[in-house]
């Protein structure tokens, strides 16, 4: 993956945060924050029915930090600036990485969220190599909100 942040890079950012603000995803965000704790398929499916305010929160939040992770992993977007200021990926990453194979099972779609888990593997030893306790500081934030 690329080393050297760019111009674009720096735009992209810029253009993913313009996203991050839009009133609705702002609002699906918060709730995630807040509200999603599901550790099973079947908390995730009795917090989030389908066809639900819930359902459709989960699935922006989680498809747009799929995506920006693909935007890493493809090489499109510089990973280590982006890792300067993009921890909200990893706190996704935080909590879903217990539902993924049970989700990916069920979907029968072993490359679902292959992307976010990449990334967030690449995050977790960013963090590890630039502050050692500061993944476990950061991980236990998230489990104890």
């Amino acid at each position: 993956m690329s080393e050297h942040a760019t111009y674009d890079d720096v735009n992209l950012i810029l253009r993913l945060y313009d996203l991050r603000r839009e009133e609705k995803f702002r609002k699906a965000r918060d709730w995630f924050r807040w509200s999603f704790k599901a550790q099973t398929l079947d908390e995730l499916n009795a917090l989030c029915p389908l066809g639900s305010d819930e359902d459709a929160y989960y699935r922006m939040v989680v498809s747009y930090w799929e995506m920006v992770s693909s935007f890493i992993t493809s090489e499109v977007l510089s990973h280590e600036l982006f890792f300067q200021s993009g921890k909200e990926l990893l706190f996704v990453w935080e909590r879903i990485r217990g539902l993924v194979p049970q989700v990916r099972e069920i979907a029968k779609d072993p490359a679902l969220f292959r992307n976010l888990e990449k990334v967030a593997l690449l995050y977790i030893q960013w963090m590890k190599n630039n502050a050692p306790d500061s993944y476990s500081a950061f991980s236990a934030r998230v489990k104890g909100i």
